[in-house]
């Protein structure tokens, strides 16, 4: 059965850190892209940050440049999102995703593979 779960999430302070895990089991992450997503209450869902297949290349929405690092684990089959220095507009419900071939996508629609969310929420 492919699955991918993600795990991580919960109420942190504005400036706090939290690292999201999404491990997967029935395929192996290195051999696609994994794209990390969020949806917040009203928003479209957009994607943040993504890992390709083979040569690990990665990719960050602009808003999170600098404060997120996303990695790869291939010994775990695991995609980590290390989040720092967040902000009240981060809250969230983050989904990791898996698409078959090398390149990334910021769209949902190529990804075919999601896990159930975790959710993000940072407050005071």
């Amino acid at each position: 059965q492919v699955q991918l779960v993600e795990s991580g999430g919960g109420l942190v302070q504005p400036g706090g850190s939290l690292r999201l895990a999404c491990a997967a089991s029935g395929i192996t992450l290195d051999g696609g892209a994994i794209g990390w997503f969020r949806q917040a209450p009203g928003k479209e869902r957009e994607g943040i940050s993504c890992i390709s297949g083979r040569d690990g290349t990665t990719y960050y929405r602009d808003s999170v440049k600098g404060r997120f690092a996303i990695s790869r684990d291939n010994s775990q089959n695991t995609v980590y999102l290390q989040m720092n220095n967040l902000e009240p507009e981060d809250t969230a419900l983050y989904y990791c995703a898996f698409k078959d071939g090398e390149k990334c996508s910021d769209y949902p629609y190529p990804y075919n593979v999601w896990g159930q969310g975790t959710q993000v929420t940072v407050s005071s």
